[in-house]
């Protein structure tokens, strides 16, 4: 697929100096540069209507001045395409909506894992806890804070923690997660090496919590690699359902989301969703350059 018209399509784009160095590379700006898409660096600090002109936005910025440039810019730009919605993406940005949108879907065979709230640390005789859980911060804005997770085998390792954060149950699953990368009509799915199980009798010397690092150093120390290689993928159908009803229900074009396989169930396969990103790393992803340049491709010409 490439831009037919004789003009280059503008692509403004409005990211974080992180974001840019990982997105914006030479390989993506060289394949959308045949295909007749230009990447053009947006200077979020002054008025959008001032700069472009822009077939198409591409964003992932969360101030508030932020947020007013891009309204500003769509009052008067109402038929230039957005991407995505800052409304759709703060249902992201919690860990408890973000997974509302999964259990919505009732697809067969799928789920979300149980998790609780912990808003303070006084009142936890009274919580329902399961061990080991997985502690998450509640907000999930992609800062760095966001991504310290640690995975918790008793009471006693909730005292080192700060809330508020989230406590979902910790399920085998093979050491292996699937990541399925969406971009429009798009999609792939690849494995990647996750948390070790553990077994019940590990259990009952473990004590405390670990950060996610340190458990997964203890994964490669156990040389499961090789797991990855013997581990099927999800079935594709289940797969085009999740990304379906997901893009449907989060109105967003740009995410990915996080599966495993539940170890728990040896007689029937069940995948449980346990994490939805905006606008992931997709330079990780297979055909990087070609799925995101006919993405905005397909954006661009639909105008």
């Amino acid at each position: 697929m490439s831009n037919l018209s004789s003009k280059p399509y503008q692509i403004g784009y409005a990211l974080t100096p992180k974001k840019e160095k990982t997105f914006i590379v030479p390989s993506l700006l060289s394949y959308a540069s045949e295909k007749g898409v230009v990447l053009a660096k947006i200077d979020p600090s002054k008025p959008l209507i001032q700069q472009g002109p822009f077939d198409c936005i591409l964003h992932k910025l969360y101030d508030s001045d932020w947020k007013q440039n891009l309204q500003d810019f769509a009052s008067r730009n109402p038929n230039v395409p957005i991407i995505d919605s800052p409304d759709s993406i703060e249902i992201l940005h919690s860990r408890i909506s973000m997974l509302e949108t999964v259990s919505k879907l009732r697809i067969t065979n799928t789920g979300v894992p149980k998790q609780i709230t912990v808003t303070e640390l006084t009142d936890m005789e009274d919580l329902k806890l399961n061990f080991p859980s997985i502690a998450k911060p509640l907000d999930a804005d992609g800062s760095e804070t966001s991504h310290k997770m640690h995975l918790v085998f008793d009471k006693g390792g909730l005292k080192d923690l700060t809330p508020p954060f989230v406590l979902q149950d910790f399920v085998n699953h093979g050491g292996v997660i699937f990541k399925v990368y969406v971009a429009g009509k798009y999609s792939r799915c690849v494995k990647r090496k996750s948390l070790p199980d553990i077994p019940e009798e590990k259990l009952v010397n473990l004590k405390g919590s670990l950060p996610f690092s340190q458990v997964s150093n203890l994964a490669a120390a156990g040389g499961e690699g090789s797991e990855i290689e013997k581990t099927e993928m999800p079935p594709e159908k289940l797969v085009e359902e999740l990304v379906k009803g997901l893009k449907e229900e989060l109105k967003l074009n740009l995410f990915n989301f996080d599966v495993i396989r539940d170890g728990r169930n040896k007689e029937k396969d069940k995948y449980i969703v346990i994490d939805i990103n905006y606008f992931p790393g997709y330079a990780k992803m297979p055909d990087f350059e070609s799925v995101v340049t006919d993405f905005l491709l397909d954006v661009c010409s639909s105008r």
